[in-house]
């Protein structure tokens, strides 16, 4: 199906050399109101996109990158030539974010979303102890570690593939549950569950072993309880270039060493 993209929005991190990219291409390309234009154009690093790909959740606009930040695994390479028909003719990739649900010590509940992944850890010098169930049946009656994360696939090759968890390609239906450092049991390396199941995380000995959680950027401190499963309502579509489709920059990965 053909494409055509006629109204471009450019944002850019506070990064000097993002700013000045975006002047650059305002300059050439002019810059439509970001409710009304067709495409997001985002200039920075991988921190910046994802920000963008928040703001932009839902609104049914797609967001090209270009890395104007340091490693922009999440971005097409910086080039003014040509820009609209570079971006007609980008991949587009809609994914669905995870939903992370938080009780509290106070018993407040919050909730935040993630495009990579939603991260527990230790909050102190103790190991946390979680209890770890998966659709409502309990699959780690006690998992002593750092930490325990779950990534999408877009976000596996990030803290997931440092804690050593696996590369999920983009269009897998699955989620990366992995463990840092985890100390009992010592064999168990993490698990790979289908993309519709719900996760919950107890919090055993809360008081003694505090615990926050992190979904992308948005930390809460001293949780009892977690419970993710991907959104069924939410959806941020991504266009990348042919030739370095994030896509193929996942499977890469896998061949890297």
């Amino acid at each position: 199906m053909t494409r055509t993209f006629t109204s471009l929005s450019f944002v850019a991190s506070q990064a000097p050399e993002a700013q000045e990219a975006r002047d650059e291409l305002i300059a050439r390309y002019g810059n439509a109101d970001p409710e009304e234009a067709d495409v997001i154009v985002a200039l920075g690093g991988d921190g910046f996109m994802l920000q963008t790909l928040h703001t932009t959740m839902n609104s049914g606009k797609p967001v090209y990158g270009m890395n104007r930040g340091s490693v922009g695994f999440l971005m097409n390479r910086y080039n003014i030539v040509d820009l609209p028909a570079r971006i007609d003719g980008a991949v587009e990739n809609a994914f669905r974010p995870l939903e992370m649900v938080t009780n509290d010590t106070s018993g407040q509940e919050r909730r935040a979303l993630a495009i990579n992944e939603v991260y527990v850890f230790r909050q102190s010098y103790q190991a946390a102890k979680l209890r770890v169930s998966i659709d409502g049946r309990v699959r780690l009656e006690q998992l002593i570690c750092d930490g325990l994360l779950l990534a999408t696939p877009a976000g596996s090759t990030a803290y997931n593939l440092s804690a050593h968890g696996p590369i999920l390609p983009l269009e897998a239906p699955l989620l990366a549950l992995t463990p840092v450092s985890a100390f009992r049991p010592r064999r168990w390396r993490g698990a790979l569950l289908p993309n519709k199941a719900t996760v919950e995380i107890e919090v055993l000995e809360a008081e003694k072993r505090p615990v926050n959680a992190v979904a992308d950027n948005t930390e809460v401190k001293s949780v009892t309880s977690v419970r993710i499963a991907e959104s069924s309502g939410l959806s941020a579509r991504i266009l990348s270039d042919p030739d370095h489709s994030w896509s193929d920059r996942i499977l890469a990965e896998q061949f890297d060493y």
